[in-house]
């Protein structure tokens, strides 16, 4: 809902479009980076990263992509895979409250190391919060 808030906003003010506050094509880099800088290096996020590959190239590249449709930029995502699906091509993962939680908390720093205005970071975190929650496929 407040992402359509966001988008109506983007029609009557171009710099309110969450992909411009983001930070376009660099900030979402940069958020992307951080996110799994710090999922590769914190023991706090040994669960989730556990669900990654060694080497987290190809998954940084597929979060840029997602985000950058997610945020309202360039849905590069949907051009290269089609629909994203992602409860469905997560299922394979399992992800439980900590798995969740661990990727909540990588998420958390990493976005706390952007220079977004604190109402953006609120509203980041909301949505990345339900994502989260919505992803997760166990219950232990």
């Amino acid at each position: 809902m407040e992402l359509l808030y966001y988008k109506f906003l983007s029609l009557f003010q171009k710099a309110r479009v969450p992909y411009v506050l983001v930070g376009g094509k660099n900030g979402l880099t940069k958020l992307v980076n951080d996110f799994y800088n710090i999922m590769d290096s914190a023991p706090e996020a040994l669960a989730a990263r556990r669900l990654h590959p060694t080497d987290l190239t190809h998954a940084r590249q597929k979060l840029y992509m997602f985000l950058s449709g997610w945020f309202g930029g360039p849905n590069l995502y949907w051009q290269a895979y089609g629909h994203p699906r992602m409860r469905a091509r997560h299922m394979k993962f399992p992800i439980g409250p900590r798995e969740r939680d661990q990727w909540i908390w990588c998420m958390e720093q990493a976005v706390a190391k952007q220079s977004w205005r604190d109402e953006f970071k609120e509203y980041s975190m909301k949505s990345f919060r339900d994502f989260a929650h919505h992803m997760q496929n166990r219950n232990d």
